[in-house]
């Protein structure tokens, strides 16, 4: 396995109607959240822990909410919330 990042359940439906600058800085951030877990988790398939739950990044434009799951080497984007004053 590769880590990897996805929205799920897909693309269209997280990013329904988002503008395309803040869904480049959420992918951008997700590509750095894949980089962080698989140097976190270097045996991603093998780990026994309990996943960390969902959590939320901060980015320009917005915020968005996701999970890690090491034993898949995913990161997993839920929610998309582009900033309505921006």
């Amino acid at each position: 396995m590769t880590w990897r990042w996805e929205y799920v359940p897909d693309e269209e439906t997280v990013a329904a109607g988002a503008p395309p600058g803040f869904v480049a800085e959420v992918e951008k951030t997700a590509d750095e959240l894949v980089r962080a877990a698989e140097a976190l988790h270097l045996h991603g398939p093998a780990y026994q822990g309990a996943d960390e739950g969902a959590k939320h990044a901060f980015v320009a434009g917005g915020f968005f909410v996701y999970m890690v799951t090491p034993r898949s080497e995913l990161v997993s984007i839920w929610q998309i919330t582009p900033d309505p004053l921006s």
